[in-house]
This record gives structure tokens, C-alpha cells and sequence, in this order.
């Protein structure tokens, strides 16, 4: 009682009341928050748009910089699994650079990417001017501005031009939604980067739209689902016979409460599975009281009811998905491949690709369903240090059985990378991995990619 007394005098200096609910509630709930809640933690992602292809999910998000108070955005970043729980961070796909009319400073807000013919078409608005469109052979990029110019500017309320989301119908014809708080859409050609006939407005929008369309099929039931009435917004849907409408609203996917405040629906279906993405402010809220845009990713399974409505989630589980299946660890691993960590971020250059970085005493990375089969005996680690450090390899927990310990010295500077090789304890099935951080002060060393062997 002594502590939260303490925490309210403290929070009572707060002036706005609903950072102090934040507050509280996380407070309450840290030591239960697990692994998937929110998916990533290295950076600050919102606005997720989850792509399939190649057996892979590929995740775009808009990212939030880690000193934004109000909105901060200037990049999208990408993100891979395979398993729902393991996450890899590619870095940033695509900045506001990449368009040359737009203007540079702010304003990179939610896109999609969707594949049509062997290329890959990526959908950025600049909030408050316009809606542009690259375009790539890779779903990792590069991706290149093809127009040179904007694909959608009508003559509404420019600021009504975000969120896009484009959607191919099964008879070839594609579309692209968009806008808060109306709902427009606009046929687009065969060659995804020109538009066919005027934009329309959906004088019917479903209840409690707000922004954030998402449009997908399933057997014959068209759905919309979008972030409902801010604020705060959860995530609601509706369903149409098709893919114009009219929509008839179903019910919330995610209930809108002071835990989510804004939100953005990302939605498909994978190994026979069905997830839905959103974004909260967990992450946020585990290090300050104090509110900023400063958004995090969530998912979960998606699960349909026998008429083709959706269930309804009061708020993101604290379990989020189970894992589709385990990883191999006898293969190289990116560092920046985790479920969850502590205290480390993520940096890219051109020379080393992505890599962990700013690495502390006590911080951990944590890989879940690793699968050792019969056993491994040796890791190779691959770093680069000035100060130095060492890492723990744990089994199932932060604090768990040590099966080896690695000692990264020094190698002449944070780009000088060195394989560290080291004998482990025979590890063997299927465990959660852990590489726990251990050293002197300050920045330790950065981390590239680690390989077990037989």
C-alpha cells in the first residue's frame, strides 16, 4: 500500500488524467506482459500491414522515433517471420527520401505492400500531402518512386489522404482505399501505379469508421476492417457481398479502451491460420508515465465464427499467437532475429546490413522453440567490440540454465566483426534461447548473427 501511495502522490503531478490510467495500469500488469506483447521491442512500430509471400510474412510498419512527443515519422521499417513469434528486423525499406516532392521533414504514416506479377507495390501516404506509390522486384527492396509524382491527390480534404490499402479482387481488378475520417476508394489499372475512373466516396461508411482500412475476401463475404471512432480506437469490421460496398457493420475485432487509444488493422491468413495486427502503447508505457506517439506492434490469431463473423478480443492476449513451428538453430541466425529482448536496438549500415547494437550489462535477447534436436555442442558468435563483454547462453529463461558462456573481446572497433566460437553444454530438443549480456559499463559490443553446429 506504501508503494502505490507513493505512485499516486508521484502521478498526481501528472496534468493529463489518462496518461495516469496508462500509468496505473502497467504498472499493475508489468510482471505479466510476456514474450509477444507487444512483438517488437527494438524500435517504436505502428500501422502494421502484414504481406505472404513465399511462405514468409513480410511486415511493414511505420515507425515512430524514439524522441517523438507528438507524431515523428520519416521512414517504414520491414520486418520477417515464419513462426508468428520470432521476429527479424530488415531495417527501413523505403523514408520519405524516396519520393522527391514530398516534403522531408515528417508525416511517413501507415502503409501496405501488396505483389502483383513478380513486383511489389508499396503505398505511402505524406500525411497532408497526398498518396504516393514505389514500386520493387523484391519485397525487401530497393523500392524506387516510378511516377515521380503523386498517385492520389483529389480535391477533398487533402488531410482525409492516408492510410492506403490496396486489394486485387479475384477477377483481376484492383482497388486502393483509403482516408480518415471518410472512406474513398479508386480502381486502380493492371499496372498499379495509374488509376481508372473518378475517386469515390462512400456516402455509407460502416459504423464507427475512422481510418485504417483493410480489405480482404474470404469464400464469398467481402470484409472492411478499420480503426473505429477515435479516440480511443480499437479495431472494428464490416462485411459486403462486394468489394464496393454497401458495408454492414458486424462488431469490433478489438474493443477501443484507454489501452489501445489508436489503433490500425493489419489482417491475413497464414499457415492455415487466421491473424490480426494492431498497435498499442505497452512499450511506452513500461518506461514512462508520460504519454507520447510512440506506438508498438501487436498481433493475434484471428478466428472466424460459423456464419463468417469474427471473434471479438477485449484487448491483445498477453500470450499473443502460438508458434507455427520451431527454429533450426544449426543454420545462421541474425541477431536482430528475436521474440523478445531487453534494453538492446537495432542499426543498419550498408556495409554490415542490421546488427544489435547498444548492448548493456543485464540487457538479453530471447528466441523462442529452438530446436536442438539430438544435440548441439558449439556456437559461433559474431561480434565486434571496443569495451568488450560477455554473453551468457541460457536455456528457458533470463535466468535459466547456463550451457556456455562467450567472451567477445576487444576487435578493434564496432564494425571490426570476429567469429567467436565457444563449447556449449549438449543442448538438446526444444527450448527457449537466451544470450544474456554481461560487462563493465556503457556500451558493450554489437551482435551480427550467432550458429550452433553438432
Amino acid at each position: 500500500m506504501l508503494l502505490i501511495t507513493t505512485i499516486m502522490i508521484n502521478y498526481s503531478k501528472l496534468q493529463n488524467a489518462r496518461v495516469l490510467a496508462f500509468g496505473i495500469f502497467f504498472l499493475l500488469n508489468l510482471s505479466t506482459v510476456k514474450a509477444q506483447k507487444p512483438i517488437i521491442q527494438t524500435k517504436y512500430t505502428a500501422d502494421p500491414a502484414p504481406m505472404v509471400h513465399n511462405d514468409t510474412i513480410f511486415l511493414y510498419t511505420s515507425h515512430d522515433e524514439d524522441d517523438a512527443k507528438g507524431f515523428k515519422m520519416l521512414d517504414w521499417l520491414l520486418y520477417t517471420s515464419t513462426d508468428m513469434v520470432n521476429w527479424t528486423e530488415h531495417g527501413a525499406v523505403a523514408s520519405l527520401k524516396d519520393f522527391k516532392w514530398a516534403k522531408q521533414d515528417n508525416g511517413a504514416w501507415a502503409v501496405q505492400c501488396i505483389e502483383r506479377n513478380g513486383k511489389f507495390y508499396l503505398y505511402c501516404p505524406m500525411h497532408g500531402g497526398g498518396i504516393g506509390v514505389l514500386v520493387s522486384d523484391s519485397p525487401y527492396g530497393p523500392f524506387k518512386d516510378p511516377l515521380g509524382k503523386r498517385l492520389v491527390y483529389s480535391d477533398h480534404n487533402i488531410w482525409d489522404d492516408i492510410d492506403p490499402s490496396p486489394f486485387i479482387d479475384d477477377d483481376g481488378q484492383a482497388y486502393l482505399y483509403w482516408g480518415n475520417p471518410h472512406l474513398y476508394y479508386v480502381k486502380l489499372n493492371a499496372d498499379m501505379i495509374s488509376t481508372s475512373g473518378e475517386v469515390v466516396k462512400v456516402d455509407s461508411k460502416p459504423k464507427n469508421y475512422q481510418e485504417g482500412p483493410w480489405i480482404w475476401k474470404r469464400k464469398n463475404n467481402y470484409y472492411l476492417s478499420y480503426a473505429s471512432t477515435c479516440c480511443p480506437e480499437g479495431i472494428g469490421y464490416a462485411m459486403s457481398n462486394s468489394p464496393t460496398g454497401p458495408w454492414e457493420y458486424k462488431g469490433m475485432i478489438i474493443d477501443a479502451s484507454e489501452k489501445t487509444r489508436g489503433n490500425h488493422p493489419g489482417i491475413i491468413d497464414y499457415k492455415g491460420k487466421s491473424y490480426v495486427f494492431g498497435h498499442s502503447y505497452d512499450l511506452l508505457k513500461s518506461e514512462t508515465a508520460t504519454f507520447y506517439e510512440r506506438r508498438s506492434v501487436d498481433a493475434e490469431q484471428l478466428v472466424y465464427n460459423e456464419d463468417g463473423t469474427i471473434k471479438n478480443y477485449s484487448y491483445f492476449t498477453k500470450e499473443g499467437p502460438e508458434q507455427i513451428e520451431t527454429l533450426n538453430p544449426f543454420r545462421r541466425i541474425e541477431a536482430e532475429t528475436m521474440a523478445w529482448s531487453k534494453g538492446v536496438k537495432a542499426d543498419k549500415n550498408k556495409e554490415s546490413g542490421v546488427y544489435v547494437t547498444q548492448i548493456h550489462n543485464g540487457d538479453f535477447i530471447q528466441i523462442r522453440g529452438v530446436d536442438f534436436a539430438k544435440g548441439a555442442k558449439k556456437i559461433d558468435l559474431i561480434a565486434a567490440s571496443l569495451n568488450g563483454g560477455t554473453i551468457e547462453i541460457r536455456l528457458d529463461n533470463v535466468d535459466g540454465a547456463i550451457i556456455g558462456t562467450s567472451k567477445i573481446e576487444n576487435t578493434g572497433g564496432g564494425q571490426n566483426w570476429k567469429t567467436f566460437k565457444t563449447k556449449v553444454k549438449k543442448a538438446n530438443g526444444v527450448h527457449d534461447l537466451f544470450f544474456v549480456f554481461k560487462g563493465e559499463q556503457g556500451e558493450l559490443f554489437n551482435f551480427d548473427a550467432w550458429k550452433f553446429s553438432k
